[in-house]
């Protein structure tokens, strides 16, 4: 099996979305999935001009020059891939959403209905990776994933894409906090995450007792918040007054 996560955030290797990421592909490895990490932000992704000739001149293929025709293959090559990315205004960031746009050349312009009674493109190839989605925001509750989760949803309610598991994580600012008071907390979340990696790579499903576990908070919301409060006023303790 082939798993590849394409990493959405500007942060790229330094990311918390790299941190959770990485148990979770460690999980998926030890089930035996072969694993690949693209980082987005070191990629050449244009913006989508519209302009429909990946549907009219080059079926298939899009006309901008960059690293997306490679991409596309490689993510057509997959067995499942994760998209991975941080909140950014309640929903993906810019190199995912260039990502996501850019990936229209995988559909037909033709309409079909999907399964949920909405109209959407048919796909133009038989055989698509399934997507497993996972993110992480600075704010602490899970609520916050409301407007994210619902972006994918509706890519699913048309058909384009098959969600076989969704992996959130509010408070995600303590992943990469050096602690030895968080250091087992954290490690019990990573080991966690390796399940759910597990988990994926041999049931192409998350179990409903791990995805319970996995919506738990770190730590109580009132708490991140206080020490979060205290980060902010430490650094901005350092900003030069003006005169």
């Amino acid at each position: 099996m082939k798993i590849t996560a394409f990493n959405g955030s500007p942060r790229a290797e330094k990311s918390n979305t790299q941190i959770m990421l990485e148990a979770f592909l460690e999980g998926a490895r030890d089930a035996g999935a072969q694993t690949e990490t693209v980082f987005l932000a070191k990629k050449s992704i244009r913006h989508c001009t519209g302009c429909f000739a990946c549907w009219t001149k080059t079926p298939g293929r899009c006309v901008l020059k960059d690293d997306m025709a490679e991409l596309l293959e490689l993510y057509r090559g997959s067995d499942i891939v994760v998209l991975a990315c941080p909140i950014y205004t309640g929903t993906v960031t810019g190199l995912m959403k260039d990502f996501l746009d850019r990936s229209i050349p995988l559909a037909d312009p033709h309409f079909k209905k999907s399964a949920q009674g909405l109209w959407g493109h048919v796909e133009r190839y038989e055989r698509l990776p399934e997507t497993v989605i996972l993110s992480n925001c600075g704010f602490p509750e899970q609520e916050h994933f409301r407007y994210f989760r619902s972006c994918f949803q509706y890519l699913s309610d048309i058909g384009g894409m098959k969600i076989i598991a969704e992996v959130y994580r509010g408070g995600g600012e303590i992943l990469s906090v050096d602690s030895l008071l968080l250091k087992p907390l954290l490690y019990g979340y990573k080991r966690t995450l390796r399940k759910a990696g597990r988990e994926v790579a041999e049931k192409r499903a998350l179990s409903a007792a791990l995805k319970e576990e996995l919506e738990k908070p770190l730590i109580p919301p009132d708490r991140y918040i206080e020490e979060a409060n205290k980060y902010w006023d430490k650094l901005l303790a350092k900003v030069p007054k003006s005169s």
